[in-house]
């Protein structure tokens, strides 16, 4: 459904408050030989399990942005995983040195995907994550990330794409999707083609897959990111209407998915 809108083992390094009840730790686990350094956060005055959310980051790398992310939704009663997807908490500058980055994991489809459920594996694993309500939410490269996780199969419940790229799934992925996928796009995003809009909603359709493509009238790319205007790329522009909806319309799909 388009909508236009007008606007495995985990070791502790540090532990640390976030604020009243929100707690955070630094984690590192392994995906092969390569160690990758994520960041937990989840509300301690809460008791039991609770739904998990996978965090997958921009090309940029797991940077504040994608930690806050983990924080704001340990603050709405997840516990939630940033993900490391370039091993060693390796981040970038640069958009050249990023896209090379995000360009080497991308370039191995299922090892990026096992790296991926490396992370959701390390989120499941923890007492206070609820395995059977899970979700993934990406930004950018993190975006993809999360739809090549619902391509895969992952068991999750839902998978969430904020100004992502769109792989084209092939029928045989879309069969094997579990995930309700709700896509937020921004509708003056230069960097995503009009054929790859197309080709990610035709493969969709085809399979009739659950999903949800919201475009957001004059966002441009990076629109949820709030100092996306630093890089000085016209192509990249916070748009805080895009931003706050498209929060919106995760927490309406985890109400409806994980039903906290």
């Amino acid at each position: 459904m388009l909508r236009i809108l007008s606007l495995f083992t985990c070791v502790i390094v540090s532990s640390t408050a976030v604020h009243a009840g929100v707690q955070s730790k630094k984690m590192t686990y392994k995906h092969g030989d390569v160690d990758c350094h994520g960041f937990l956060a989840w509300d301690d005055s809460i008791d039991g399990a609770r739904p998990g959310v996978l965090v997958v980051h921009e090309w940029w790398g797991l940077n504040d942005y994608a930690r806050s992310r983990a924080e704001q939704l340990a603050e709405l009663g997840y516990i939630a995983l940033a993900a490391d997807m370039y091993g060693e908490g390796k981040t970038a500058a640069h958009p050249q040195e990023a896209g090379q980055m995000a360009g080497k994991v991308r370039a191995n489809v299922a090892d990026w995907r096992k790296r991926a459920t490396a992370a959701l594996d390390v989120l499941k694993s923890h007492p206070q994550c609820d395995k059977t309500r899970l979700a993934v939410i990406g930004y950018c490269f993190g975006g993809s990330t999360a739809l090549q996780l619902a391509f895969s199969g992952a068991d999750i419940k839902a998978a969430v794409s904020f100004h992502g790229s769109l792989p084209t799934p092939t029928d045989a992925e879309v069969k094997q999707i579990k995930a309700r996928i709700l896509v937020c796009h921004g509708a003056d995003d230069s960097f995503i083609p009009d054929a790859s809009i197309k080709a990610f909603r035709d493969a969709l359709d085809k399979g009739d897959a659950k999903y949800d493509f919201i475009s957001y009238r004059g966002a441009k790319h990076s629109f949820t990111v709030p100092d996306a205007d630093k890089h000085n790329n016209p192509g990249m522009k916070y748009d805080k209407a895009a931003d706050e909806g498209s929060w919106k319309e995760m927490q309406a799909l985890f109400r409806q998915t994980l039903k906290k």
